[in-house]
């Protein structure tokens, strides 16, 4: 379950960034979670509410998704990952490796396997917010 690890990640990151703005709480951490990431967004506010420290109690998570768009590197197309038109046990292997997307999706104008994600990878911590 990363998202146990996640979670953890993202109170590490939030908590540097307080240190470093000198909040002396930190009220709202929000987050954009890719679509490729594919994450259970009610495991990862399971383990906030678990993992956050005593300093953290009264934080408010919020937790954005943001789709993934793919763009061709050979005829510039853009569309969106449709996780839902592939079978799942590939569906599994790009949750776990992303770049195997390249494997098993394809530019649906031209065919072509080249292509970048754009949007929709990875987990950003988008704002901190707390008092001084």
């Amino acid at each position: 379950m990363h998202e146990w690890a996640l979670a953890e990640a993202v109170i590490a990151a939030a908590t540097q960034i307080a240190a470093k703005e000198k909040l002396k709480q930190i009220t709202e951490i929000t987050i954009k979670i890719g679509e490729l990431q594919q994450v259970e967004t009610d495991i990862l506010e399971f383990a906030f509410q678990q993992l956050k420290p005593a300093n953290l109690k009264n934080t408010k998570f919020h937790i954005k998704s943001q789709k993934a768009t793919l763009k061709c590197r050979v005829c510039g197309n853009t569309w969106l990952f449709a996780r839902q038109q592939l079978d799942p046990a590939i569906v599994e292997a790009i949750h776990f490796i992303p770049e195997t997307a390249h494997t098993y999706i394809k530019c649906p104008k031209c065919s072509s396997p080249d292509f970048e994600i754009t949007e929709g990878r990875g987990i950003q911590l988008e704002k901190v917010t707390g008092v001084r």
